[in-house]
């Protein structure tokens, strides 16, 4: 008798969980295996990481971890957000000579106690225990700190708290100048990024953040485009991330060129990474701007305000022909192109940028890019977003993002200001939204929304009943075309609406898994 052994098979189905690909051909077969329809099984792994989130001594930072209900991968499970590991300090740089051993006596002094107190609260956060741990899918768990040195976050989900596992670093900072409302959702490890939408330029101070889960070294590269093409940098290559641990790096220093707008693309030559950019502003503010959708033809940039006084589209065509893109504008009641604005050329590894002004002229609105007199290259773009005038600006970025798919969240939605933007680009679509449970209490609850083809829907979600703490929102698309999504969180300080915007793309909670052959005739003595 010849017989698959059971293990073989069971073994094939947990590795297509876990990495999405696996094959299985019986021993002894012949021949081209008969073509089964694939099933879609709930990923067994998840991994996530967060960014170191703020220098300030004035900012407080919310981590919200949540898995949608359903769908599970396992009976039981864990997911859990561990600090990085700190690097350690360069003790060999050079002193200055200019000051006295009187001097440095007395500053050493004066700041010994600062020092100690500081690096037993950086041993109490890097202790290596979890900062955040998910217990129930359905339910958001919560934690706080306001320190000034807080570190990355690096995490993975198993089981059935693996499937849809979502992460969300919210840091409020109300004064100097890293002020803002910076929401960051926890990114997944990979070795290709792109941002368009930084900045060298002197009122700018953006970071490009490099987190490493993995136990051995990642060495990335780093490239920064202008509208000229590539600026110049002796210093952005072979960049060593260290295992478990993280490196902000300040663009600006990265090469001796000013650009206004700028691209940036992070690769890895081992390894793999989280990348995601802070950037600060002057005047106006500061947010995270979180990786495009890998090259296409075709782009959206959901979520919009209504009340957006300035809109900058910021796009980059990666390869080697230039690109002509449409910018259409999916508002309200219908799809139309900005005045004079109507298309975009991009030059080759060249960063193309357009002041769209006050685009959604007080309805909410997403930009779509797609082809134009017949060009077929792919790009990648961004919004930058400004609300408010004067003193009381504040700006976010919207990425272009993939479409929800099965199913997208969000976490940390707050009882009031969170508002979810929903894009049909094409046909029209129906999808449902749940509210999750609150954090510390609430029930769900489940409505669900017609979205028309080529228009954008605004909607202040239902929080749940009774709701205590913070929520998550699930989106799932039910029947129709794609739909893209986004959701605003708005948060007031000091007078000021403080704001980001989170896109939602599909959430890769199931894997496809080729089905194994089965032949009975092999189990046959």
């Amino acid at each position: 008798m010849k017989s698959t052994p059971l293990s073989l098979i069971a073994g094939t189905v947990a590795l297509a969980a876990v990495t999405g690909f696996a094959a299985l051909t019986a021993p002894g077969d012949a021949g081209e295996p008969e073509a089964k329809a694939a099933a879609r099984l709930p990923v067994e792994r998840t991994s996530l990481l967060c960014p170191a989130p703020s220098t300030s001594d004035v900012a407080e930072t919310t981590y919200t971890s949540f898995t949608p209900a359903g769908k599970s991968g396992g009976e039981a499970g864990a997911a859990e957000l561990e600090p990085a590991e700190a690097l350690p300090v360069d003790e060999d740089a050079p002193a200055d000579e200019d000051a006295s051993d009187e001097d440095a006596t007395s500053d050493e002094d004066a700041t010994s106690d600062e020092e100690k107190e500081k690096d037993a609260d950086k041993e109490k956060a890097t202790d290596g225990k979890p900062v955040i741990s998910l217990k129930d899918p359905g339910k958001p768990s919560t934690a706080d700190t306001d320190k000034a040195d807080a570190p990355a976050l690096i995490g993975t989900a198993t089981g059935k708290l693996a499937p849809g596992w979502a992460a969300q670093q919210t840091t409020t900072a109300a004064a100097g100048g890293a002020r803002g409302l910076l929401g960051v959702s926890c990114s997944a490890p990979d070795t290709d990024f792109w941002f368009p939408g930084a900045s060298t330029a002197a009122a700018r101070q953006d970071y490009v953040h490099l987190t490493n889960p993995d136990d051995t070294a990642a060495v990335a590269d780093i490239e920064l485009y202008g509208a000229e093409g590539a600026l110049k940098s002796d210093v952005a290559e072979g960049i060593t991330v260290p295992a478990r641990s993280s490196v902000p790096m300040l663009i600006s220093t990265l090469t001796g060129e000013e650009a206004e707008n700028v691209t940036v693309h992070v690769t890895t030559r081992s390894g793999r990474v989280g990348a995601v950019v802070s950037a600060a502003e002057d005047e106006v503010g500061s947010d995270w701007l979180s990786a495009s959708a890998d090259p296409a033809q075709t782009l959206v940039m959901p979520g919009i305000p209504a009340d957006a006084t300035s809109v900058r589209l910021v796009a980059f065509a990666p390869g080697e022909d230039d690109a002509d893109v449409k910018v259409q504008l999916m508002g309200k009641n219908a799809t139309f192109a900005p005045a004079g604005n109507d298309t975009l050329h991009i030059k080759s590894q060249m960063t193309a940028s357009v002041d769209l002004k006050d685009v959604t002229r007080g309805e909410p609105g997403s930009i779509r890019l797609s082809p134009a007199d017949g060009s077929s290259t792919p790009v990648v773009a961004a919004l930058r977003v400004v609300r408010g005038t004067g003193d009381e600006q504040e700006v976010a970025f919207i990425p272009a993002t993939a479409a929800v798919g099965d199913r997208a969240s969000v976490a940390d939605n707050r009882a009031k200001g969170s508002v979810l933007s929903l894009t049909a680009p094409g046909a029209t679509a129906k999808v449902k939204v749940t509210a999750s449970a609150g954090s510390e209490g609430g029930e769900p609850t489940v409505k669900t929304y017609t979205v028309k083809g080529g228009t954008t829907l605004e909607v202040t979600p239902e929080a749940p009943s009774g709701l205590k703490g913070s929520y998550a929102l699930t989106v799932e698309t039910e029947s129709g075309g794609p739909v893209h999504a986004a959701r605003t969180l708005t948060l007031t300080e000091g007078g000021i609406d403080m704001f980001t915007v989170q896109t939602l793309p599909d959430d890769g909670g199931t894997v496809e898994v080729p089905q194994a052959r089965q032949d009975l005739s092999v189990l046959d003595d």
